[in-house]
């Protein structure tokens, strides 16, 4: 049985990544005053995080998206607890956060259990910082080829559109 995880109150809520662009492992951290929680994400699962925040942080009264929160750095992850399948968002109105739902990524022989969850409860600036930490990861990428758009490895690319 996998563990489940609900972050009421983390100090902070943090996309990560490890590794050099091309083959970085992303992950998601939870700072609590217990220690570090990280969970492996895709990057396409930050870079929706953070779109999607961007236009829930316009829609709320009182919040400013360019005001985030102090945060620690992200800590390389001495341990990915489990890898993150699908993601959710919910707004908390009693308490005034945003809630990442986490669902755990099963392999084909536990399908017959019940994903593990994890529940990232987040002020408007933890959102912030989400945001502002998350989109510097995903666009701190591999450069895109300027004819075909496609990203240029480390070790070179062979465009496509020379052929």
């Amino acid at each position: 049985m996998t563990d489940s995880f609900d972050f009421t109150e983390a100090r902070a809520i943090l996309p990560g990544a490890v590794g050099r662009p091309g083959s970085r492992t992303f992950f998601l951290q939870a700072h609590t005053n217990d220690g570090v929680v990280s969970f492996k994400v895709e990057k396409q699962q930050v870079a929706a995080l953070c779109e999607y925040f961007e236009s829930v942080l316009a829609d709320l009264p009182g919040t400013d998206p360019l005001d985030p929160a102090p945060t620690p750095d992200v800590a390389e992850p001495r341990e990915l607890v489990w890898t993150v399948g699908g993601l959710g968002v919910a707004w908390e109105g009693d308490e005034e956060r945003l809630v990442i739902v986490a669902e755990e990524m099963l392999a084909d022989e536990d399908e017959e259990r019940e994903p593990a969850t994890a529940r990232f409860h987040l002020t408007p600036a933890q959102v912030a910082t989400f945001m502002r930490a998350g989109n510097e990861l995903v666009h701190a990428g591999r450069p895109g080829c300027r004819l075909c758009g496609r990203p240029i490895d480390v070790d070179g690319h062979t465009c496509p559109r020379l052929n």
